[in-house]
């Protein structure tokens, strides 16, 4: 059985637009040797690529965990988070719920770039909403709230927890999640 956050591969090509803007914002965060960091413009380009209707999708789902293993190599956290954003995007041609994946990253990215700034989450959503599509925001709405549904990214675990976690809720409840 397909779960329901996978979403049609029309849904997830046209919601990686959104993820990889997400993403590639906190690129210039991650700091890491040459190898890895073309691997993160790799995955950069072959996510934008598959958002443009470009690329086999079968392809883009075996090499999703390259940029994960490229944050591996991040000098500091919030560059290795900045990639596992990038890693998230690349992964919505797996399953869709990675769009938000990519977002939670990122923001987790912001947040710890900036501890100085208690605004620096909120901020970093509000851009992330202001990208955001109306189609985009309407596939995203099909998705279940973070921690509810364990057949994908947003079940119980990494995703629905901590900083992540908080970030996820934080955007399903702007985009209208119930």
């Amino acid at each position: 059985m397909v779960s329901v956050q996978t979403l049609s591969e029309d849904e997830r090509r046209t919601v990686a637009r959104w993820a990889l803007a997400c993403a590639e914002r906190v690129v210039p965060l991650f700091d890491a040797d040459a190898d890895s960091r073309a691997q993160i413009r790799d995955a950069v380009e072959r996510t934008r690529a598959y958002s443009a209707g470009e690329g086999v999708t079968a392809q883009e789902i075996r090499k999703r965990l390259v940029a994960a293993t490229a944050a591996k190599a991040a000098t500091t956290p919030a560059g290795a988070a900045a990639a596992r954003s990038v890693a998230q995007a690349s992964a919505v041609a797996h399953m869709g719920a990675h769009a938000l994946g990519a977002a939670a990253y990122a923001a987790k990215a912001v947040a710890l770039a900036n501890p100085e700034n208690p605004e620096a989450v909120a901020d970093e959503i509000a851009w992330q909403m202001a990208q955001l599509a109306d189609a985009e925001r309407a596939i995203l709405r099909q998705l279940p709230e973070v921690g509810t549904d364990s057949s994908g990214p947003l079940g119980p675990g990494l995703l629905a927890t901590g900083q992540l976690g908080a970030a996820i809720t934080e955007l399903q409840a702007r985009i209208g999640h119930s």
